[in-house]
């Protein structure tokens, strides 16, 4: 039974193959290994090429381009600060409203929807992320920012003693509305990992609260959401990277105003909106069109600063469970 198998076609034991053998091998992990490099290089190009295209801008304005609140393009004059606050604004909007719908959505296809239903269910969800950003930006602006304006109005009067939050001249476009469109449109993705994360919840755990007299919600409270919670807010900071990066959408529904806003329900701008609204008009102006590249360089970084932030959150939380995986098998041979 052992030379038997430790054979291969022609008597040769496995030690004895040929190197032309093991050539499939290598050749898969060279070519695996080059495709991981070639991404690492495309990153780092596009970044070399965004600091070299932004060159200009960045040696007229310097920091002042992140900082300063004058975008000007008839004077030439471009500091981003409204485009940043425009990406920033928005992006938590759809924090705020998508996470916990996306977290929602997934406890109750994991821990409460019937299994009948439950695949369809998440197929349907998930087709959200198959409809055209366009498509998003088109409904909000013939459908959804016509029908919560009197709802908007009817806020900002009641709530006028909230800064920022209440009172000012509410408009049709505004950060709401962007920040609305885009939790709808990262629900899909932090719906999706937020299910798989929960899906790894050990049943012991489940079992347990439910067996000490837990009901439903304190099991999901006490044994599922605390297991899941790194891998949650990853899934939630990849979707902020989401809507940080969205542009057509956030173009038609923003309001397109190159200023910060003094509430809410005010017109502004984003740094990704602004790149595609005057790129066609910045192509004969060097310094127009390298402020818009320093934009873009300046997503750039902030989109890879919440993509790593949102890696460290899921590694942290695979290397936590792994921990506490090994602290219970010592704890099960001690006893």
């Amino acid at each position: 039974m052992e030379a038997s198998a430790t054979t291969v076609s022609g008597g040769r034991s496995l030690i004895e193959r040929s190197p032309l053998s093991r050539l499939p091998d290598q050749v898969l992990q060279w070519t695996l290994t080059a495709l991981a490099a070639a991404i690492l290089i495309l990153i780092a190009y596009f970044f070399i090429r965004l600091i070299g295209q932004s060159s200009t801008a960045i040696s007229h304005f310097g920091w002042g381009f992140v900082f300063g609140n004058d975008w000007n393009p008839s004077h030439l004059i471009f500091r981003g600060l409204p485009l940043l606050v425009g990406t920033v604004v928005t992006s938590a909007i759809a924090l705020l409203i998508g996470v916990p719908v996306a977290i929602g959505t997934a406890l109750f296809l994991i821990e409460i929807c019937p299994r009948r239903f439950r695949t369809p269910m998440a197929i349907l969800v998930d087709l959200l992320a198959a409809v055209p950003s366009v498509v998003y930006g088109l409904w909000g602006v013939f459908v959804l920012a016509p029908k919560l304006l009197p709802v908007e109005k009817w806020f900002a009067s009641t709530f006028s003693f909230i800064p920022w939050i209440g009172g000012g001249t509410v408009t049709l476009y505004n950060y709401f509305i962007a920040g609305l469109i885009l939790a709808i449109m990262i629900l899909p993705i932090v719906s999706a990992i937020a299910r798989e994360v929960i899906s790894t919840v050990p049943s012991e755990h489940k079992e347990a609260a439910l067996a000490l007299g837990a009901t439903r919600w304190e099991m999901i409270r006490m044994a599922v959401l605390p297991y899941s919670r790194s891998g949650i807010t990853g899934g939630a900071m990849l979707g902020l990277g989401r809507a940080i990066g969205e542009t057509i959408a956030v173009v038609l529904v923003i309001g397109n105003a190159d200023v910060i806003g003094k509430h809410l329900f005010n017109q502004g701008y984003s740094l990704a909106a602004v790149i595609a609204n005057e790129f066609g008009e910045a192509a004969n102006t060097t310094l127009y069109k390298s402020a818009l590249f320093e934009a873009g360089l300046v997503l750039f970084i902030l989109t890879l600063i919440v993509n790593i932030i949102a890696r460290w959150f899921v590694s942290r939380g695979t290397r936590t469970r792994a921990a506490g995986a090994v602290m219970a098998g010592v704890a099960v041979d001690e006893v």
